[in-house]
């Protein structure tokens, strides 16, 4: 039997209130509670394995406390409808980084930094740092 493969909107959208959840410090457990679900469930949703229904995302829009628009920002555009001047690709890796507890602990010490120059140094190092091969970097 074949393996269903999560829409990728679903996934998206999961993946946004994933993002969303751990910059507001949140769990999947206290999630699940407030909307009397458990963390499994979350983790479903997050994933994009369970779509999320309108209601349930009014809920949790609410509870993270961001429009439902959100969770929307950047998904995949329908291929039946054309993408127009949008780029769909360039902000999907944001989104995939965001979601991640590597993205999310980097930006929020990162916003933490005041000094422009320093911030800027640190982009300058990240950068040269993207242009190194791994077994350099590792030596």
């Amino acid at each position: 039997m074949l393996k269903k493969v999560p829409n990728p909107i679903d996934r998206h959208v999961g993946s946004r209130v994933r993002m969303r959840r751990m910059l507001a410090g949140v769990s999947q457990e206290r999630l699940g509670e407030a909307l009397g679900l458990t963390f499994q469930q979350v983790q479903k949703y997050e994933k994009g394995t369970n779509r999320i229904s309108a209601s349930r995302l009014q809920q949790i829009s609410k509870m993270l406390g961001v429009p439902v628009a959100f969770f929307f920002d950047g998904a995949p555009a329908d291929d039946s409808v054309g993408e127009g001047f949008a780029d769909a690709s360039a902000t999907t890796y944001v989104a995939d980084f965001l979601a991640t507890s590597e993205g999310v602990q980097l930006t929020k010490a990162f916003v933490r930094i005041k000094s422009p120059r320093v911030r800027r140094r640190i982009v300058d190092l990240v950068e040269s740092l993207g242009d190194t091969p791994i077994e350099t970097i590792e030596q």
